[in-house]
């Protein structure tokens, strides 16, 4: 009885509209601020363009704490430590592939040769990709005129963003392998990881199998750096802040997430995530001084493009 209690204030307390608006933010805000965070950290802890083992340590040192948290979080509130199922590890080291060790060694990659300001536009990708995935290759959704036309756009504001507006550009050298075609790929991983875990939750706790993955993926990213000579100068006492913060970008945004979509219908909270490319722009802004490229008309162009396809994507049809 004392537990159907505490379920109902929980749900009346996470249905309340200012409750999912400001949820919702607070989560694209922590994933838009990704881009500039990881370009920070380049800096603070001297990891060159050409440096793969630092940055895979680095973003090893990352998901390592991200999984603590996330485990200890689900851990204190279930009052016992939380270990998935013997069965289940085998979709815990399949998750920590896609989302975690190949997605951000392909996204850590990318950044290091593009701008905040791109990489969060193209990271939006994912949303699309992930979308096409569930409706051709995992079957779990029915493509709709609505989907279409919104994951057009957002491809079309993709493709403005890398391209400039001019094909050119791209034969001039504005598109690189290892920067934006990584960025690219990158989302494709995590599309990836998306329908994998939607797949995954039918049986198991997805909070406890992501806390997990994080833990592995990170363990997994941190010895194949240590393996292949990876070490980091930390430049300033900013470092450790950082990486905390670049855990709890992962842990806080991804479990406050999933309290709201426990709670409210999937579109409510996820037609806000358009939020997501914006808040990158903004804080490249801020912290990168990328004003110039972030003002430009084609970049602005392609925020729209890409904002307005998730809205479309996400926007609930009409009884």
């Amino acid at each position: 009885m004392k537990e159907q209690m505490k379920e109902q204030i929980s749900q009346s307390f996470w249905n309340k509209r200012i409750v999912v608006i400001l949820g919702a933010l607070f989560c694209c805000f922590l994933w838009g601020s990704a881009s500039p965070a990881i370009k920070n950290g380049y800096s603070i802890f001297g990891i060159e363009a050409g440096d793969t083992a630092g940055r895979l340590l680095f973003a090893g040192m990352r998901f390592i704490i991200a999984g603590i948290m996330v485990i200890g979080y689900e851990s204190i509130k279930e009052h016992k430590v939380i270990v998935p199922e013997r069965g289940a590890w085998k979709k815990v080291f399949a998750l920590s592939v896609f989302q975690t060790s190949a997605h951000y060694f392909l996204f850590y990659l990318g950044l290091a040769y593009t701008s905040g300001v791109r990489g969060s536009i193209i990271n939006s990708v994912e949303i699309f990709i992930s979308m096409s995935l569930a409706v051709w290759a995992f079957k779990t959704e029915k493509m709709t005129v609505r989907k279409a036309a919104g994951s057009v756009l957002g491809f079309l504001g993709v493709v403005l963003c890398i391209t400039g507006g001019s094909f050119q550009q791209v034969l001039s050298g504005g598109f690189r392998i290892e920067g934006e075609g990584a960025l690219l790929a990158s989302a494709f991983m995590s599309a990836m990881a998306s329908n994998l875990i939607k797949k995954i939750a039918v049986k198991e706790n997805p909070v406890t199998m992501s806390g997990w993955q994080f833990l592995t993926g990170g363990i997994t990213l941190t010895l194949i750096a240590l393996l292949m000579g990876g070490r980091l100068s930390m430049q300033s006492q900013l470092g450790i802040p950082l990486i905390i913060y670049m855990g709890f970008i992962s842990a806080g945004a991804y479990t406050v997430w999933s309290v709201l979509l426990k709670y409210n219908p999937v579109s409510t909270v996820s037609i806000l995530g358009f939020m997501n490319p914006i808040f990158g722009v903004i804080l490249s802004i801020i912290f990168l001084q990328e004003e110039s490229e972030a003002t430009s008309l084609v970049v602005l162009l392609a925020l729209i493009l890409v904002s307005l396809g998730i809205v479309i994507v996400n926007r609930k049809p009409k009884e």
